[in-house]
């Protein structure tokens, strides 16, 4: 498949925001990217039309309930077949921010045994409680399993922004040992929130700044190509987006975000 050949389906509903910006970015890759409001996408379109999905980041219906879960609901229960089909056939799900509370929420992460009835995990309230809007370290721990990844070596440490207020990842606290053996044993983990030098939090903030257990911002399912994330790649797209860029002599053309989309189309290249 070549590049311009790609589609991309970026969905929204009332409350989410970046939508655009992750358009922008998949469309700076020369990918087509389109924005449709969920219930247009419910209505007149067929995700199967397209290469990839996105759920962006946001307060989606005002995160009532929980966060990202009446999206979910919304989505298992109107798009079912074609989500499934969509994962069985191993395309592109990304779910940003507000995007990974939905996919957490609608089962598709972790996913331990394909799309789960029920979550299998949580985003809670963040400890300390408040809203955190900032730039944080990540440290890449994916072996290759993640397509979302591939471009970022194991150990690398990236930068992106964070802007949530409930993203505090945990297991039930009789399943986590067993769960978080099945993220390693799957090459499932992700990203950990570390320091610049890239040493794990250990839970302490603000270096983890959300209090979510073994310090995990993303996690992937069994095959890779379905992944979730609580940091913004698409506000770290361009250089001129890092919050350091006037003390630099040189900006650079782009940030540690391009990573991500870079590898999520050279996947979709290779594949179809």
């Amino acid at each position: 498949m070549k590049t311009e050949d790609i589609r991309v389906l970026v969905m929204r509903v009332g409350g989410t925001n970046c939508d655009a910006e992750t358009k922008r970015a998949f469309d700076d890759l020369g990918a087509k990217a389109d924005v449709f409001h969920f219930n247009e996408v419910v209505k007149h379109i067929c995700i199967l039309d397209y290469d990839a999905l996105v759920f962006p980041g946001g307060f989606s219906y005002g995160d009532y309930v929980r966060a990202g879960a009446i999206w979910a609901t919304g989505t298992v229960t109107k798009l079912r077949k074609d989500l499934k089909q969509f994962d069985e056939e191993d395309r592109p799900i990304i779910g940003i921010c507000n995007g990974f509370q939905v996919l957490v929420e609608a089962g598709l992460l972790p996913g331990f045994d394909g799309i789960s009835q029920i979550p299998e995990a949580t985003l809670a309230t963040n400890i300390p409680i408040g809203y955190r809007c900032k730039w944080i370290h990540l440290k890449h721990e994916n072996k290759g399993n993640c397509i979302f990844t591939q471009k970022i070596p194991k150990g690398k440490v990236i930068h992106l922004p964070i802007a949530h207020g409930e993203g505090r990842f945990l297991f039930a606290k009789e399943k986590e040992e067993k769960y978080l053996q099945k993220l390693y044993d799957n090459d499932q983990l992700v990203f950990r929130y570390s320091t610049k030098d890239g040493n794990y939090a250990n839970g302490e903030y603000p270096t983890n700044p959300n209090g979510a257990f073994y310090d995990i911002a993303g996690i992937c399912n069994p095959s890779g190509t379905v992944f979730g994330l609580m940091p913004h790649p698409e506000r770290a797209f361009y250089g001129w987006q890092l919050p350091d860029w006037t003390k630099t002599e040189t900006v650079p053309t782009y940030g540690d975000g391009k990573l991500v989309f870079e590898s999520m189309i050279e996947y979709l290249k290779k594949k179809f």
